[in-house]
């Protein structure tokens, strides 16, 4: 049997345990703990402040904007859940990721508007944590449960942007 293939005593679902939202507040707290202003009790600069609050209301506006996707696909939005449809639609006909997209901006503007950075360095450890752990399991679950309609999906759009 490949890698690629589930077993079939496998439930319909990535394998994915930790919710990817706690694996970037995870490293997300420990970047801040490792150094920030505000662990220091200081507002960061009004710049980085700023420009840090932009990034926090786009990736929040990408969640609010996409997370609706999956209850009008029918679809879960949990990656423990079973995947009833590829989603083509909305930022997902630009990017196969835009729920982890907006969660890595709305980090990387906290990460900005604190000074942090402790949590600009732990944010390259979650993304390797979410490539590696999170999509990559999407990825084979979705290509062994949908076939040619995820892989077509695929090759048309980017797995970020």
């Amino acid at each position: 049997m490949s890698q690629d293939r589930q077993p079939a005593n496998r439930t319909d679902n990535a394998g994915v345990r930790v919710p990817p939202p706690l694996i970037f507040l995870g490293f997300l707290v420990v970047g801040l703990g490792l150094q920030s202003r505000w662990v220091q009790g200081e507002f960061g600069l009004s710049l980085l402040t700023a420009l840090g609050g932009i990034l926090i209301l786009l990736g929040l506006g990408i969640l609010i904007k996409t997370a609706p996707k999956h209850a009008e696909a029918g679809s879960n939005i949990e990656p423990w859940e079973p995947t009833t449809a590829i989603i083509r639609t909305g930022l997902y006909a630009y990017t196969r990721n835009p729920i982890y997209l907006g969660m890595a901006i709305t980090y990387v503007g906290i990460a900005i508007a604190a000074g942090s950075i402790g949590a600009l360095v732990t944010f390259i450890f979650a993304m390797i944590v979410i490539q590696t752990y999170v999509i990559a399991r999407e990825e084979r679950y979705l290509t062994t449960k949908f076939g040619d309609e995820y892989l077509d999906y695929k090759n048309k759009v980017r797995r970020w942007i």
